[in-house]
């Protein structure tokens, strides 16, 4: 009963199972749906955030940063987020740990884009029975013995 509809009516008393093939277009949605979830399976370490490349002054007077127009330190990067409502921010040194970092940002991107895509496809699927009604059989009636009338 891979191919099987149910349908229901507005009352409990009835609903109907009508078998129907699964047209090409739905074919297509389910195998893109398929591919979402084979591409899901496969992302790797992600982390949510902006990183952020900032230069500073130190605050030192006898700093050549402390010059007017000179150049501040850095950068030094920073990968903020938010937290329950609250901005975290976290220190990311230089090196391969910047490198790692950016790989896991690219990798949460991409998470978020296939999950937007999985959504609007099973969303298409979801609506296909009712964008292409298929025509009504006879429905099965449940609760066919009528009670006693009450006395």
């Amino acid at each position: 009963m891979a191919d099987a509809i149910f349908r229901y009516s507005d009352s409990v008393y009835c609903c109907q199972v009508i078998n129907m093939p699964i047209p090409s277009d739905l074919d297509a949605l389910v195998l893109k749906r398929d591919q979402l979830k084979s591409q899901l399976a496969q992302i790797g370490e992600m982390r949510p955030g902006s990183l952020v490349a900032r230069f500073r002054k130190c605050g030192k007077p006898s700093c050549r940063c402390a010059k007017k127009g000179a150049p501040a330190h850095g950068p030094s990067y920073s990968l903020t987020h938010p937290v329950a409502g609250k901005t975290v921010t976290r220190i990311i040194p230089a090196g391969p740990a910047l490198e790692q970092t950016r790989l896991q940002l690219q990798e949460y991107h991409r998470f978020r884009e296939l999950v937007q895509q999985l959504v609007a496809i099973s969303e298409q699927i979801c609506d296909w029975p009712l964008r292409h009604p298929q025509p009504q059989t006879e429905p099965v009636k449940k609760n066919s013995a009528r009670r006693p009338p009450r006395r």
